[in-house]
């Protein structure tokens, strides 16, 4: 017999190992190509592998197929180079894209914020940017590159199965400096 809490964890559970299950299937079926017909290879190949390995909810580099487009991007982008596409083809995945967004003082994770700058007074993120991921025109990942150091990655899922609520960058820093305040302030109400 079962209680309905158990129904209510086994459940996300089983939509978790799905959707896992399903980007391994891919995953999978992109090795398999690759390795079948290596000749057929087109000039976007990097942007879609780039794409399928940023999806991954278990981070970019999980797979060891993974790495090798994947450390090619942050080379790129560290160097300024523009974000590369996929072309999905005819009937392609129409709402699937991925965009990197620089990071700074009002483009972070909350935790990522910190004081730095000439006399510590300047709010930075200590990321060089973020990539977001949609699949079907919906927030699927958003990967934090170079987060806390060169090559590491900090990879928030928001695809089915999630119980992650996808949040503004652009917010972080104003509850960054809230938060802050209430802490100098001992988080004492005004009242008597």
């Amino acid at each position: 017999m079962c209680s309905t809490a158990a129904i209510g964890i086994a459940m996300p559970r089983r939509r978790a190992w799905r959707a896992a299950r399903r980007w391994a299937v891919v995953l999978a079926t992109w090795v398999g190509m690759s390795v079948i017909a290596p000749g057929v290879a087109h000039a976007d190949d990097w942007g879609c592998q780039v794409i399928l390995c940023l999806s991954n909810p278990g981070g970019p580099e999980q797979y060891a197929e993974c790495v090798p487009p994947i450390e090619k991007l942050w080379t790129a982008l560290r160097h300024g180079d523009p974000f590369p596409t996929c072309d999905f083809g005819t009937g392609g995945s129409q709402g699937t894209s991925a965009v990197n967004t620089f990071a700074s003082g009002g483009y972070c994770r909350e935790d990522l914020l910190y004081w730095g700058g000439p006399e510590q007074s300047e709010l930075l993120c200590n990321a060089r940017g973020a990539i977001d991921v949609e699949i079907n025109g919906t927030l699927y990942t958003r990967v934090w590159w170079d987060a806390q150091g060169v090559d590491r990655t900090i990879t928030e899922f928001y695809g089915a199965g999630s119980t992650q609520v996808p949040y503004d960058p652009t917010q972080s820093a104003r509850r960054f400096l809230e938060r802050q305040s209430e802490d100098e302030g001992g988080g004492q109400g005004g009242g008597e």
